[in-house]
């Protein structure tokens, strides 16, 4: 197995992903009917199901493009609005669980978000596509991997790095294998401690061999690179 580093980048006041991550726009749930029209659903039938609706079998096939293999019908992907509203007549709902939190009033909203697992939530940020995402990481000053985002390998979790850092005192990098277990929450505080290992490693990994400075010295870079952002930005990192 392997062990990544990451920032708690919505701690961050520079972070372009911030405001979006922190909107919840949906929360999952048990009970979704209770919620009335704030519930979402689809409306869906089996092929066979939906032709029988149709004299003109045909020609509802036609009308909306459906494909010789699908043997599913979702109604609101028909592009005959009429022919829908024929279904619409045989076909039950089935809730997703998810409550469109743009439909509740703002009491119910907060006790929904307030006992809902972090999981269970849709946020602004997972609303938008992977090019959008990808055009605003590449954009932020927070993507500390290489403009590659704010998430980086540390590598795998039998790595000697933990192991060389222990032998030349580097408390922070040593115990990265125990924090990615326990889920331990690194502090600006450790970030400034994390910044003073890093000359003593690249020391360390010279002493140790042309093999642990291929190994390891990009690891090294990417946690120089968080320690900055953690100091700089005041937000918390961790391996997981």
């Amino acid at each position: 197995m392997s062990i990544s580093i990451a920032i708690r980048e919505t701690e961050c006041k520079n972070a372009l992903c911030a405001q979006r991550k922190k909107k919840i726009l949906k929360v999952f749930v048990k009970d979704p009917i209770r919620y009335g029209d704030a519930a979402e659903y689809d409306m869906f039938l089996s092929r066979a199901e939906a032709l029988n609706a149709f004299d003109d079998k045909d020609g509802f096939v036609k009308r909306n493009r459906i494909r010789d293999d699908s043997g599913v019908i979702y109604l609101d992907r028909l592009k005959d609005q009429a022919d829908r509203m024929v279904l619409e007549r045989i076909t039950e709902r089935t809730y997703t669980g998810w409550i469109d939190l743009s439909r509740t009033d703002d009491d119910v909203t907060a006790e929904l978000i307030k006992s809902s697992l972090p999981e269970d939530r849709q946020t602004e940020w997972e609303a938008i596509s992977f090019e959008e995402t990808n055009d605003i990481c590449g954009k932020c000053t927070l993507s500390w991997d290489k403009g590659r985002g704010c998430v980086g390998a540390f590598g795998p979790d039998n790595s000697r790095l933990p192991e060389i850092a222990l032998k030349y005192g580097c408390s922070v990098t040593a115990s990265v294998p125990d924090g990615a277990k326990s889920g331990r929450i690194y502090t600006k505080d450790d970030a400034v401690l994390l910044s003073k290992e890093i000359p003593i490693l690249k020391d360390a990994l010279s002493q140790d061999g042309k093999l642990a400075v291929k190994r390891y010295s990009g690891t090294v870079e990417r946690l120089d690179a968080v320690s900055v952002i953690s100091m700089n930005e005041g937000c918390g990192f961790f391996f997981f």
